[in-house]
C-alpha cells in the first residue's frame, strides 16, 4: 500500500490554484475548488489519485497535516 501526500499550489499568471496528489505510482493534480475548504480540497485531490489508479477504499483515507504543508492520506487498516 502506498502512502498519498498533497500539497497547495498557488496559482500563477496562467493558472489558479490547485492541490496536487502523488504517491509512489504517480500523481495528480486538480483545480482548487473554491466551494470546498482546505481540507476537503486535499481530500478530494487525493481520491482523484485512487480513481486514476483504480485503488478501492478511498472512503477510508485517513489524514493528517504535515508540517509545512499539505497533507499525508493512509488506508484505514480496518477496512
Amino acid at each position: 500500500m502506498q502512502a498519498i501526500t498533497t500539497k497547495f499550489i498557488g496559482p500563477t499568471n496562467t493558472r489558479g490554484s490547485r492541490i496536487k496528489a502523488s504517491a509512489y505510482a504517480g500523481s495528480i493534480t486538480i483545480g482548487y475548488a473554491h466551494e470546498l475548504n482546505n481540507e476537503e480540497n486535499h481530500r478530494a485531490a487525493a481520491v482523484a489519485l485512487c480513481e486514476k489508479f483504480g485503488w478501492i477504499g478511498a472512503d477510508t483515507l485517513i489524514s493528517a497535516q504535515l508540517p509545512k504543508s499539505g497533507s499525508v492520506f493512509v488506508f484505514s487498516p480496518n477496512a
